[in-house]
């Protein structure tokens, strides 16, 4: 395993987890939104800002590195998330 293949993971991992994290994001506004199921919305939030809590925290345990490549897939993830939200608005 070389030097660059941990940060390489955490970056990949980064943008994947954003990716899902961002879809849950327009998933639970959308719940949230309509009058009738609110609690699945709530509960779709506190899992998303849990999960991204774990995960950031796993990934400062290995260090300063592998924090910023999984935070840089993440911002990456995010670019991707609002260029797709832009096409998709009218």
């Amino acid at each position: 395993m070389t030097a660059y293949s941990i940060p390489l993971l955490a970056l990949i991992v980064g943008l994947v987890f954003g990716l899902g994290y961002f879809y849950v994001l327009k998933r639970s506004v959308l719940l949230l939104l309509q009058p009738g199921n609110r609690s699945l919305g709530v509960a779709l939030t506190l899992g998303r800002l849990i999960l991204a809590a774990l995960l950031l925290w796993q990934a400062a345990q290995l260090g300063a590195i592998v924090l910023l490549s999984g935070l840089a897939g993440f911002v990456v993830a995010r670019f991707i998330a609002l260029r797709l939200n832009k096409e998709a608005t009218p």
